[in-house]
């Protein structure tokens, strides 16, 4: 007999991986978030928003699913037992979702709007690589990062509006001064 796992134990193997990193993925995203600044801080709030900005609320709802989605992805390439490219896709996957996390903090906790820009180039660009390597272990998993990498190249213009339309808003550090104005 020539059969390494039944398909039962290959389901069982998928599902303890989605177990493990869908929620894993979902709360990585979720705290890269939270430390990462806030979106209805006085600096992003005296941004000029572009036409494309969505309403603020599709943000969370979008990033939920997507960072959901990229957790099945990996689950499927971690079930993956014994598939070539294996390990290298796992191993780039956790870097892209590195660099990934660190928009949050450099964009609104840094106010660094150039850099995001820069970083989130980096981020479609391994993100491309990814889906290829996913791709070549499960089919599902790179078909699984289209919906992402769309997104990121959304992102990746909305950001560059923002510096456009913010010329000497990147780096700028709130001076904790408020104006309260009562009528």
């Amino acid at each position: 007999m020539n059969v390494i796992a039944s398909p039962g134990q290959l389901r069982a193997s998928l599902i303890r991986w989605s177990l493990l990193c869908v929620p894993g993925v979902v709360l990585l995203g979720f705290l890269s978030g939270q430390m990462g600044g806030n979106a209805n801080s006085a600096w992003f709030e005296g941004l000029t928003k572009p036409g494309l900005f969505p309403p603020p609320a599709t943000f969370g709802i979008v990033w939920t699913i997507l960072y959901a989605m990229l957790g099945f992805a990996l689950a499927l390439v971690c079930a993956a037992w014994g598939a070539r490219g294996r390990t290298v896709a796992i191993v780039a996957f956790l870097v892209h979702l590195a660099i990934n996390l660190t928009w949050t903090p450099l964009f609104f906790g840094a106010h660094e709007i150039e850099a995001a820009l820069y970083l989130l180039v980096a981020i479609v660009l391994t993100g491309i690589g990814v889906a290829v390597l996913f791709w070549r272990v499960r089919k599902l998993a790179g078909w699984l990062m289209i919906p992402y990498l769309t997104w990121v190249c959304f992102a990746t213009v909305l950001n560059y509006q923002f510096l456009e339309l913010n010329p000497g808003a990147s780096g700028e550090v709130p001076s904790g001064a408020a104006q309260r104005i009562e009528f």
